[in-house]
């Protein structure tokens, strides 16, 4: 990890770096020391920090670039994690770059001027790397092919090396610890989304819940996170169309108390009407997340509760 905070009730530090970038970090790691909640949110998606070389090899930067972020979402975490106490970890790296929700090795090699590395056996594309979207995205609907001309190998092991290995150490012991101090631990990986089409004359949902089909997550977690939006009218939807990711498929672990959620947001909900700004609707977002947080640190606080040993509690005084 890079710089700490000297502060006894907090805690900051950076940690990876962004080839092209000199002296920037690929994410920021916060929250108070000793954890205050078992949650950390994570946003994977919304880096911002562009090496000029990047922007130099993709063909439409500034409408891609913008299509490939969760934009913003960062600034509503962090203010979220302020008000909650949450262990706060933020991406600086740009998803153009990398993406953090893709296994290292969902690559689409035609994307190199070179074929697959031999130690990879037979290979065969994943599923969001065929689709455009594995660990370098290739292509977005409405855009097309993203970059000028083809990658090197050396870039994809400088990006890997620099940014997803740290990123994914980071996330791990934090949640870790977060475990060991709880007994149980809640990983809420935060993303935007489009808004989402009219199904009929049913209304879009606002928000989608991803548990991975119920793998990721004790049921009872997904249950309160339903009721909450309910309560507030709020519609939700859950795990369509999205189900969550590599975040989760690699974090997740509920048998061993460690419980992951992807929440999807509706960009319009808090962007303005171009999708590029913050809006009237980021101060009631904040609001609505920070009451969702905290429902679900309390339910998080309780299972852990049930998972301690005998003597746990006293010996934690």
């Amino acid at each position: 990890m890079g710089n700490e905070s000297s502060a006894s009730d907090s805690h900051w530090s950076t940690g990876g770096q962004i080839p092209g970038s000199a002296g920037v970090h690929a994410f920021t790691l916060s929250g108070p020391e000793p954890s205050a909640i078992p949650v950390l949110i994570a946003v994977p998606h919304a880096g911002r920090a562009y090496p000029g070389s990047l922007l130099e090899r993709m063909r439409n930067p500034g409408f891609a670039a913008l299509r490939l972020e969760d934009r913003y979402v960062d600034l509503l975490a962090e203010s979220v994690a302020a008000a909650t106490g949450a262990t706060l970890l933020i991406a600086n790296a740009p998803r153009a770059m990398l993406d953090l929700n893709r296994a290292a090795d969902d690559i689409d090699w035609d994307m190199f001027g070179c074929s697959a590395p031999p130690d990879v056996g037979s290979y065969t594309p994943g599923r969001r790397a065929r689709s455009g979207l594995g660990l370098i995205p290739r292509r977005l609907p409405g855009i097309g092919e993203l970059w000028k001309r083809r990658h090197d190998e050396q870039d994809l092991s400088a990006r890997i090396a620099g940014i997803h290995q740290p990123y994914h150490s980071s996330l791990a012991e934090a949640l870790a610890a977060l475990r060991d101090r709880w007994g149980a631990a809640l990983l809420l990986d935060l993303h935007s989304m489009p808004p989402l089409a009219l199904r009929g004359h049913q209304a879009p949902p606002e928000f989608v819940l991803g548990d991975r089909f119920g793998a990721s997550c004790q049921g009872g977690l997904v249950g309160s996170a339903f009721s909450y939006f309910a309560e507030m009218r709020r519609g939700a939807a859950h795990n369509r169309p999205y189900a969550g990711g590599y975040v989760l498929e690699r974090h997740a672990a509920p048998g061993e108390g460690l419980h992951a959620l992807q929440l999807e947001i509706d960009r319009s909900s808090y962007l303005d009407s171009r999708l590029t700004e913050p809006g009237k609707g980021f101060a009631a977002m904040t609001h609505l997340l920070i009451g969702l947080v905290r429902r679900l640190a309390g339910e998080v606080s309780a299972l852990g509760r049930l998972q301690e040993p005998p003597g746990w509690a006293e010996a934690a005084e």
